[in-house]
C-alpha cells in the first residue's frame, strides 16, 4: 500500500473539502461572464507550465515561470470587476422592507409604468436595488425620497423633465434619487442596437447585484438587466414574473416600506 495512505489524516480530507468548495464558489463567481473564459486560458498556461516542466522545454518553461510569478497581480487586474463584487457585498442594504402584499404592488407599479412609456417611446431607466449598496451613484442624483407610483415615474421621465436623461434608484421600495448617472459597460461584443441606456443598466449590473428596467426611446421596448445580462422585448406578464424572481427568497423582514 502507498505510503500516502498512512500519512493521511482526517484534517486532510477536511483541507481537500475546503479548497473544493472554494473553487466551486469561483466558478459560480464568473459562470456566464467574460471571466469564465479568462479563467479556462489561465487553466491552460498552468497545464502547459507543468507538461514543459515534464518535458524538460526549457525556453518554454522559462518564460510561463515568470509569467505566473506574476500571476496575483495579473488575476486583479483581469478579474477587478468580479473582485470588486465580491467585496462589496461587506456594505449590504437591500430592496424590500416588509409585506408581501406591498411587494406586489411594487412590481405592479413598476410594470404599468414601464408599459405606459413604452405607448409612448418615452426613454426610462429604472434602478431596483438589491443586497449591493448604490451609495456611490446615489451621490450623483437628485435626492426625491418618494413613494413609489407609476404617475410618479411617468413624471421623473417625462422628455420635458430635466431628470428625463438620468436613472430613478429604488431603495428600500421608495423612489430614493432621479437624474443618477451609471457607468457604462466596457464590453465590446454587445450589440451595436443597443443605446447609452441599456449600456448604463449593463455596466451596472456587471459591478453590483442590482435589477434595472429599460425602456427604449427609440423603440418602446421594455428589458430588464440583471448580472450583466439582458432581456428584451419583455410584455407585462413577462416583466413582473421576472422582477418576482429576482427578488424570490427574500426574508420577510426585508420586503417593502411603501408606505408614507
Amino acid at each position: 500500500m502507498p505510503q500516502i495512505l498512512f500519512d493521511f489524516h482526517w484534517i486532510d480530507l477536511i483541507d481537500i473539502f475546503i479548497v473544493a468548495f472554494v473553487i466551486y464558489r469561483l466558478m459560480l463567481l464568473v459562470k456566464g461572464t467574460r471571466a469564465e473564459k479568462m479563467l479556462w486560458g489561465l487553466a491552460v498556461i498552468v497545464l502547459a507550465y507543468f507538461i514543459s516542466q515534464r518535458m524538460e522545454f526549457l525556453t518554454l518553461h522559462w518564460i510561463l515561470s515568470n509569467f505566473l510569478s506574476s500571476i496575483v497581480i495579473i488575476v486583479i487586474v483581469v478579474f477587478q470587476r468580479d473582485i470588486r463584487r465580491v467585496l462589496v457585498q461587506v456594505g449590504k442594504t437591500s430592496f424590500f422592507g416588509r409585506g408581501e402584499g406591498a411587494r406586489e404592488e411594487i412590481f405592479e407599479e413598476l410594470t404599468r409604468a414601464a408599459f405606459q412609456m413604452s405607448k409612448k417611446k418615452t426613454g426610462a431607466l429604472i434602478v431596483i436595488e438589491k443586497d449591493v449598496g448604490l451609495g456611490d451613484y446615489l451621490d450623483m442624483g437628485i435626492e426625491v425620497d418618494a413613494k413609489l407610483s407609476a404617475e410618479m415615474l411617468l413624471s421623473i421621465f417625462n422628455p420635458s423633465s430635466p431628470t428625463h436623461d438620468g436613472a430613478a434608484i429604488m431603495r428600500k421600495g421608495r423612489i430614493n434619487r432621479v437624474g443618477c448617472f451609471l457607468p457604462l459597460t466596457k464590453d465590446q461584443d454587445i450589440s451595436k442596437s443597443l443605446g447609452t441606456r441599456h449600456r448604463a443598466a449593463l455596466g451596472l449590473t456587471e459591478e453590483t447585484d442590482a435589477v434595472v428596467i429599460v425602456v427604449s426611446e427609440e423603440t418602446g421596448e421594455v428589458s430588464l438587466v440583471s448580472d450583466g445580462k439582458i432581456d428584451r422585448n419583455m410584455n407585462a406578464d413577462s416583466l413582473q414574473e421576472r422582477l418576482k424572481g429576482s427578488f424570490r427568497g427574500t426574508h420577510p423582514s426585508l420586503m417593502p416600506i411603501i408606505n408614507g
